[in-house]
């Protein structure tokens, strides 16, 4: 008899087949698409464009915060988005798991600098 591989009983392998990423992306997205929009209403109702003006509305705790937590999205769906691409289009499992572990290498020095940056304001 042969092995069915398809409809409910299909053997699904490999990692992340689920709605959870799908709506991280989505989410993180929102996140994104918010804080481009505070981003320009600060922009376009502000009249001091100096280096001032700008420091202080990065200064405040609340848009530190809301930048953080934009950033930390910012690289969770960088992260969701590049490790599908390496597991669709790279097939040497070698080569796909070095390129995920230098992804998340790189996205995670960008989230330190990314701290550095905020709270040195």
């Amino acid at each position: 008899m042969a092995k069915n591989n398809v409809g409910p009983k299909r053997l699904v392998v490999g990692a992340h087949y689920g709605l959870k990423d799908w709506m991280a992306q989505r989410l993180t997205a929102v996140v994104m698409a918010v804080y481009t929009f505070t981003l320009l209403i600060s922009f376009l109702t502000g009249n001091n464009f100096s280096y001032e003006g700008w420091s202080h509305l990065f200064s405040q705790q609340w848009f530190k915060l809301f930048s953080l937590v934009t950033f930390a999205g910012l690289y969770y769906h960088a992260w969701v988005g590049m490790r599908d691409i390496w597991m669709d289009y790279i097939k040497p499992v070698g080569v796909r798991l070095t390129l995920q572990a230098l992804t998340i290498l790189w996205l995670i020095g960008c989230a330190a600098w990314t701290v550095q940056i905020l709270w040195s304001v």
